[in-house]
């Protein structure tokens, strides 16, 4: 991960509605650099293929203020949801730090709803601000869980903290962490929560979202000078509790 990453987490916000942000637009020039700048970040599943578009608001029924949307493709293999959703927040940061203001936005629905055999799994809406004001002035603000919800064993200065401010699908904020001298990384299924998503897309965003958090979580731990062994395991999206997705040995 990047350094500059880490500084990102405390600037960026969900933008919901793109209102009163100035009256730049983004450039030719930054569209090639964001296509770019995708291609260098590390992806969690190598073998996985994916790839983006950007295109014009109005290809999408996305109506929040947007110029573009960012729409993210890939091969349906074992992981991919986390893969997109860990790729994803590395662009969302990258993007934030070219002052471009984001919106994961999880009921998009594009034109083009493949490219050859990559799917559409998600879109992020995006505008330029000029605004810098409108950023976020203080993230300890925002609503998230307690660390109690979230993390279970002795915390982790600079990480345990920070982690929790992932951003998620209605803000469900689905993970639990375990440290007991590893890192076991679960999505945590609240019995009867889940927001407007519908029910049968609740698994889906959440494991978007466990990617989201794991890019968190690294660019954390990072931060901190710790290295670690991460070990993936499958999630197909059962119902159950706990579903474990990663493992993170610390050195």
């Amino acid at each position: 991960m990047e350094s500059y990453m880490y500084d990102m987490i405390f600037k960026r916000k969900s933008f919901h509605l793109f209102r009163n942000v100035g009256s730049e637009t983004i450039s030719d020039k930054e569209t090639e650099m964001i296509r770019k700048a995708y291609k260098s970040f590390n992806p969690l599943h190598p073998e996985i293929k994916t790839d983006i578009r950007i295109v014009p608001a109005e290809s999408t029924n996305c109506r929040r203020g947007e110029e573009y949307c960012i729409l993210l493709y890939s091969e349906k293999k074992d992981g991919y949801l986390q893969n997109i959703g860990y790729l994803g927040e590395q662009l969302d940061l990258f993007l934030v730090s070219e002052n471009i203001g984001t919106l994961w936005f999880g009921i998009g629905k594009p034109d083009e709803k493949s490219i050859g055999d990559l799917e559409f799994v998600i879109m992020i809406a995006i505008k330029k601000i000029s605004e810098i004001s409108k950023y976020r002035k203080d993230m300890f603000k925002s609503k998230r869980k307690p660390v109690s919800e979230i993390w279970e064993g002795d915390p982790i200065d600079g990480v345990t903290n920070i982690v929790r401010f992932a951003p998620s699908a209605c803000n469900s904020q689905p993970w639990f962490v375990r440290n007991g001298g590893k890192l076991s990384v679960f999505r945590y299924k609240k019995p009867g929560k889940r927001g407007i998503m519908p029910a049968n897309m609740v698994a889906f965003y959440n494991r978007i979202d466990i990617g989201i958090f794991l890019c968190f979580l690294e660019i954390c731990l990072s931060r901190q000078g710790i290295e670690f062994d991460r070990e993936l395991f499958t999630d197909n999206g059962n119902d159950d509790l706990l579903n474990l997705n990663a493992v993170y040995k610390l050195k």
